[in-house]
């Protein structure tokens, strides 16, 4: 599965240096030229950013139109160069200017793209069916099979229902990933089936990154 952009403008030049930006970014690019046309996709399809031209005829009726729509679609302007009202009128979560520096379309649409993989990975679920083990504070330790796993947390399968107190060393292995997954996690619930679901807290910085890496991997997988 990739991600989907939609990239409003005539100026097929800075176009060609967008597609190629975005091609590495594993994000695919559909280029239209007429606001109008850019409106009606929009509203049909499956859009994950929008890159809009300033400069283009219509472009700041077609902005106006988004901003009434209150559509949650990541939005990057492309304003001319000096022109420092853009982000404040136009309600844009990126900014770069023309002439476009290669350098600065590379950090601006990576950081888009990082806000886009954050809303779509918050509440996706990858469904698993490993062996976890989890420890109490009184060091009693509990083995589990885990059914689901998110950034946020996951579900595991009990033999029977135990109600486990307090912060929880959780140890488990995922696929493909050679490094051990050491995380801590509270239980949020627990049914009479044994199904339950583990919150997970603050944990390293490391243990995060390696989390979200494999999720996106499986993400994008598909």
């Amino acid at each position: 599965m990739t991600l989907s952009s939609l990239v409003v403008s005539r100026d097929w030049q800075e176009i060609s240096v967008l597609e190629c930006i975005l091609g590495g970014l594993r994000i695919d690019v559909d280029v239209e030229p007429e606001p109008e046309r850019a409106q009606s996709k929009l509203a049909k399809s499956k859009i994950d950013a929008l890159i809009v031209d300033c400069d283009l005829k219509g472009a700041a009726q077609f902005l106006g139109r988004l901003r009434n729509t209150q559509n949650s679609v990541p939005l990057v302007i492309v304003s001319r160069s000096g022109d420092r009202s853009t982000p404040q009128t136009t309600g844009a979560s990126f900014v770069f200017q023309k002439p476009i520096s290669v350098e600065q379309a590379v950090h601006t649409l990576s950081a888009a793209r990082n806000m886009i993989l954050d809303g779509r990975l918050r509440y996706h679920r990858e469904k698993l069916d490993l062996k976890v083990s989890l420890t109490c504070p009184s060091r009693r330790r509990f083995h589990a099979h885990l059914t689901n796993l998110s950034r946020g947390g996951m579900g595991i399968h009990l033999r029977k229902p135990v109600l486990l107190p307090g912060l929880l060393a959780i140890n488990f292995s995922l696929p493909g990933n050679r490094r051990r997954m050491s995380l801590r996690g509270e239980m949020a619930w627990m049914d009479e089936a044994g199904n339950a679901g583990i919150r997970f807290l603050e944990n390293k910085p490391r243990a995060q990154h390696d989390l979200q890496l494999w999720l996106e991997r499986q993400y994008f997988s598909r």
